[in-house]
């Protein structure tokens, strides 16, 4: 496998117990073992969900453990609530929620925090950790601005930007890529 996107789903026994009906400890123990014994690129997705695990306070013990654990390149996102199938009495993620979700990642020392199912071209783009420069334009689905070199580096500062990168045409915007999966 060479890239995985794994969800945290919060960071707290209670809500792995009480909504996922699982424990959080094993989650933790997989995420450090991708980390420290394989190549596997990864990404962690949480979805904010109002009153469940939004809390300020658990976003940044969270983001301080992926610091600590993972490292600050590896990107985190925190995708919005809709109540589309359970949960329907529960709100949506407001947008002024996942902003401050992303500003605690970030001052807690993570360089690649997205917010997701919402509208934020600010939030969802990658910009780079040393010298600031858009380098990746996201808006939905949709991909604009790349500054980016085929290796991978900030073509405003030639710093090396985490990921996996090979050659692409530019501009991107909504069109697909077929990839091939061989089994």
């Amino acid at each position: 496998m060479d890239a995985a996107n794994i969800d945290l789903k919060a960071f707290s026994e209670r809500f792995y117990k009480k909504v996922c009906g699982g424990e959080l400890a094993p989650v933790l123990e997989t995420l450090e073992y991708l980390h420290q014994e394989t190549s596997v690129w990864f990404e962690l997705t949480t979805l904010l969900i109002p009153g469940e695990n939004d809390s300020e306070r658990e976003i940044d013990q969270m983001t301080q453990w992926v610091v600590e654990h993972l490292g600050c390149d590896v990107p985190l996102h925190f995708s919005a609530f809709h109540p589309d199938f359970k949960m329907m009495e529960t709100p949506r993620t407001p947008s002024n929620t996942l902003v401050m979700a992303r500003h605690i990642a970030l001052r807690n020392g993570l360089n690649y925090v997205y917010v997701g199912n919402v509208h934020n071209e600010q939030c969802s783009s990658t910009y780079c950790p040393s010298c600031g420069h858009k380098v990746l334009s996201r808006n939905w689905f949709e991909l604009g601005t790349w500054a980016l070199t085929d290796t991978g580096k900030c073509s405003h500062c030639n710093t090396q930007i985490a990921g996996r990168f090979g050659a692409t045409s530019k501009p991107f915007g909504r069109r697909r890529i077929p990839v091939n999966i061989v089994c």
